[in-house]
């Protein structure tokens, strides 16, 4: 069921951005979970500013290449405190996986079809 428009999915990008640079200070992560925050703000920063989220105005990076990007980070964020080796860290732990959850979420609600954003 795809009831988040492209617009909506773009202004939740951005404060996923917000939300991973301000991660390490709100919960006071040190460490890899800090260094991971950081660089999933730049890169989350960077894919939406280079994404192309409406047919008007093209950009370097393709929507569905966006939307494959979501799908393969999503889960992945589920397991990068084993694979990281933070699992023990309940803070830390617990907001990747609860934000590996809201990028599938969001990714799943999505409408990523082009013609239908104006």
């Amino acid at each position: 069921m795809k009831i988040m428009s492209i617009k909506t999915h773009k202004f939740l990008d951005y404060a996923t951005v917000a939300i991973f640079a301000l991660l390490p200070s709100l919960f006071k992560f040190s460490g890899v979970p800090a260094y991971l925050s950081y660089i999933l703000a730049v890169v989350h920063l960077l894919m939406t500013l280079l994404t192309t989220f409406s047919s008007g105005k093209p950009k370097l990076i393709p929507l569905k290449l966006h939307k494959l990007v979501e799908i393969i980070v999503g889960p992945i964020l589920l397991v990068c405190p084993w694979i990281l080796g933070f699992s023990a860290e309940a803070t830390p732990r617990d907001v990747f996986i609860g934000m590996g959850v809201i990028i599938i979420l969001v990714g799943f609600l999505s409408d990523y079809s082009m013609d239908k954003q104006a």
